[in-house]
């Protein structure tokens, strides 16, 4: 389905990156059928170059020809590139907006009639490992969902969700990604103040994020019963666990998503 429709990106940056280098890995949609707009032509070139796809400072080249507009601009910016494409898509296009805290409701003031759909993805999309959550909004969008569910998949998981959950979603696996990588990065200055190389700690510490995440979906435990299986008595496990909780670990964690989710919300109020 995905290979006969043209893609169209306003903005080339890190997340429609991410994005494009997903499908183009899978192979769901041809290089050749994906179209993206950036303000700056040396990222244009470099998109171009690096994936095969159409790249050009702004869009009015392309975007009466898309299938599907992909809005991936920064949330300062979504008025602006509305304005530059409203109204010069195609009449059946689907608007898929991938922009930080902005409802479906903004939107569709400049998308009247058109399918608009919410997401938020992150960024290891690019590795094909991407957790992809979007809103509809029309319910009974039948295939035209199956289109959007099939490109959000081919960088990795796809879910949906009510829209009044997105700001906890953005503050989940939107922003997750930043919080995983600070673990790994503590987790790998604990192997060098332990004494192992810089190298060998940093492979240590992400293989073991990397497999404790496949146990949790591969298995559909629940997180505290996986780390009771490796928690022995009185052994080193627990011990780490222990000063893990009496550091606040945990707390710190919920306290980001919270964070991160209410600035989601006071994004999606800037007018």
């Amino acid at each position: 389905m995905a290979d006969e429709k043209r893609i169209g990106f306003i903005g080339g940056g890190m997340m429609a990156e991410a994005m494009i280098k997903g499908i183009v890995a899978k192979g769901i949609v041809p290089p050749d059928m994906i179209y993206v707009s950036d303000h700056k032509a040396a990222r244009a070139d470099y998109l171009s170059d690096a994936y095969g796809v159409n790249a050009s400072v702004g869009a009015s080249g392309f975007i009466e020809m898309m299938d599907v507009v992909v809005l991936a601009v920064k949330p300062q910016a979504i008025e602006k590139a509305m304005d530059e494409v409203g109204g010069k898509v195609k009449e059946d296009a689907i608007i898929v907006s991938i922009v930080a805290g902005i409802t479906i409701g903004t939107i569709e003031k400049n998308f009247m009639g058109h399918l608009v759909v919410r997401v938020m993805p992150n960024t290891p999309l690019a590795v094909g490992a991407g957790m992809s959550a979007y809103s509809l909004s029309d319910e009974s969008s039948g295939d035209r969902e199956e289109l959007v569910a099939e490109l959000l998949s081919a960088g990795g998981k796809a879910v949906k969700v009510k829209e009044s959950m997105m700001d906890a979603v953005t503050g989940l696996s939107g922003s997750g990604p930043a919080y995983g990588f600070l673990v790994i990065d503590a987790l790998s200055d604990g192997g060098v103040a332990a004494g192992l190389p810089r190298a060998t700690a940093r492979l240590l510490a992400a293989q073991t994020m990397l497999g404790a995440a496949q146990m949790v979906l591969a298995t559909g435990e629940h997180p505290d019963v996986l780390r009771d299986q490796v928690t022995s008595p009185a052994g080193t496990t627990i011990a780490g666990v222990r000063l893990l909780e009496e550091k606040g670990v945990r707390g710190a964690l919920i306290d980001a998503v919270i964070a991160a989710s209410e600035r989601s919300s006071e994004l999606g109020r800037i007018k």
